[in-house]
């Protein structure tokens, strides 16, 4: 990608501008997400941007949570539009790595993780969750076949979004059959490292109703957090951290796991999707698997998981990835999905952590 980081932050902004049908000058603030803006030499994302839309008097604030970044964002934006601080805010993340090179990319990424414990002792993150998996199939009724029915799902789901980074169908032997990266889980099992940018315009109800534009009400809104090294955890086929979210979220929205009629969840490896989804509420403890084997998380059936392709084949610019999920909410609500249309939503979730789970933020949306 030949544009700068400061290019595509500036490029999906506008986008998000002109879709709501405001002026930049009616933007209040913005939030950036952004992890590795020193890979592309430029931190301070924030007045950069503001700078470039032509209000460079309006305050801005990076927020860095992992891979969790997008949505922790979210969650400060819309904490500061309840509050009444803010009538109209913008939140952009972005991230662009992939010109740095997978050496590059694996050193800093450790660097996400708790470093003392796991990143100096050579642990990256494709051998936690591995961890996570190999404790999955010791406990439960799995197999490293339904592993790779997640990705060949969620591959389905991306050939049918043009935004998607893997556009490619694949089967479960592709999966059994790519390279081993950290037993059990092989290459097809893992996201990609991509690089992107989203961008949101959020804003008060009575603002969106004043400029007769699509929009939605994000109905709850809930974070969490984890032991920061996996060692921590009481169990390792747990992510702690989104049940708390997930549950201070549907509190506030007054809904239950048994409400929501799709999610875009976290599947940085297949692993994380199933167990997402069981921690999410979904699905009983061990049975996420058997949900996948029987086709029940595929687009349009019992709950449509990762209609955008997710992290597996939508990609993964860490930085933009939660906000990505919002955009993915948004088009699915407004009529806006195309083929990859869950057929009737009203509501629908995201879910986006940082690290193994450390960080956490779980947003629900409802159409009006």
């Amino acid at each position: 990608m030949a544009d700068s980081i400061a290019d595509i932050t500036t490029q999906a902004s506008v986008s998000a501008i002109e879709s709501a049908g405001i002026s930049p000058k009616e933007i209040g603030a913005s939030y950036i997400s952004n992890v590795f803006g020193v890979a592309d030499k430029q931190v301070h994302l924030g007045p950069v941007l503001m700078s470039r839309l032509g209000i460079p008097d309006k305050p801005s604030l990076t927020i860095e949570s992992a891979c969790g970044s997008g949505s922790v964002a979210f969650r400060e934006a819309f904490a500061n539009v309840a509050a009444g601080f803010y009538d109209c805010l913008i939140v952009t993340g972005v991230e662009k790595v992939t010109h740095t090179g997978t050496e590059w990319t694996t050193t800093y990424f450790a660097y996400c993780s708790d470093f003392f414990y796991e990143g100096q002792a050579g642990a990256s993150f494709p051998g936690l969750f591995a961890s996570m998996a190999r404790a999955y199939l010791t406990e439960f009724d799995a197999t490293e076949e339904d592993f790779a029915r997640v990705a060949v799902k969620n591959h389905e789901n991306g050939l049918l979004n043009p935004k998607a980074h893997m556009q490619k169908k694949i089967t479960i032997e592709d999966v059994m059959n790519s390279a081993v990266v950290a037993s059990p889980l092989k290459l097809f099992d893992c996201c990609p490292f991509s690089d992107g940018a989203s961008s949101v315009i959020l804003c008060s109800e009575k603002f969106a109703k004043e400029h007769n534009k699509d929009y939605l009400e994000v109905i709850g809104s809930g974070r969490g957090g984890s032991p920061a090294a996996l060692q921590g955890r009481e169990h390792l086929t747990t992510i702690p951290s989104t049940k708390i979210a997930s549950e201070a979220a549907y509190k506030m929205a007054g809904v239950t796991a048994k409400d929501i009629d799709f999610a875009e969840v976290h599947d940085c490896f297949t692993i994380a999707e199933i167990v997402d989804t069981e921690e999410l509420g979904f699905f009983e403890k061990g049975k996420g698997v058997v949900a996948v084997r029987e086709g029940r998380t595929k687009l349009n059936s019992d709950i449509s998981i990762n209609p955008s392709g997710g992290l597996k084949s939508k990609g993964h610019p860490i930085g933009a990835t939660g906000v990505g999920q919002v955009v993915e909410v948004f088009d699915q609500l407004t009529g806006k999905a195309g083929e990859r249309t869950v057929k009737d939503a009203k509501i629908g979730l995201t879910h986006n952590f940082g690290a193994t789970g450390a960080s956490c933020a779980v947003h629900i949306f409802q159409s009006v």
